[in-house]
């Protein structure tokens, strides 16, 4: 096994930092509230940073190391099928389509949230149903996300939550 430095710790607090308020707001806190509409401004400013940091940031951060092409999305699917291990160090292809649905997703949720306190759309029920179909949404692709992750973890042999918090992924030689 040899040890690479994978993931910096800007992206790693985006990540952690980005799945706590999405549990608080999803589990804890009340729709509406001050404290849900704060937690969600900070989702959506967290995605925001991550974004920037995708252009700016170290080697595996940026958009340029894994964005998902339908070149690299192919070769990606090649690889799955014949059960090679895969060689992408930092997100494979399957990953970051994964990272742009659920950035998507949390940046929807600010518009629309931001929206119903708006005099404009304030009890606009299509906004409402909006923003709840996106929190719904939200759900089943967090559970594929972390289905995902410990499934290619135990077909890689890599530890990708420990990774994810240490920065460091341990790849097989």
């Amino acid at each position: 096994m040899s040890t690479v430095k994978v993931w910096d710790l800007p992206v790693r607090i985006c990540h952690w930092a980005l799945a706590a308020c999405i549990l608080a707001n999803l589990a804890v806190t009340e729709s509406g509230s001050d404290i849900h509409q704060i937690i969600g401004y900070t989702a959506v400013g967290i995605v925001s940073f991550r974004v920037i940091w995708g252009f700016i940031g170290s080697r595996h951060a940026r958009f340029s190391d894994f964005w998902p092409t339908p070149s690299r999305l192919r070769a990606h699917w090649q690889i799955l099928k014949n059960r090679q291990p895969d060689p992408h160090p930092g997100h494979n292809p399957f990953g970051a389509l994964m990272m742009l649905a659920l950035w998507g997703i949390i940046i929807g949720l600010g518009i629309t949230g931001y929206m119903m306190g708006t005099d404009m759309f304030w009890g606009d029920e299509m906004i409402e149903e909006l923003h709840e179909t996106l929190a719904n949404s939200l759900i089943p692709l967090i559970v594929l996300h972390v289905a995902a992750a410990l499934l290619m973890s135990y077909i890689g042999k890599i530890n990708l939550v420990r990774a994810m918090i240490t920065g460091n992924k341990n790849l097989p030689d």
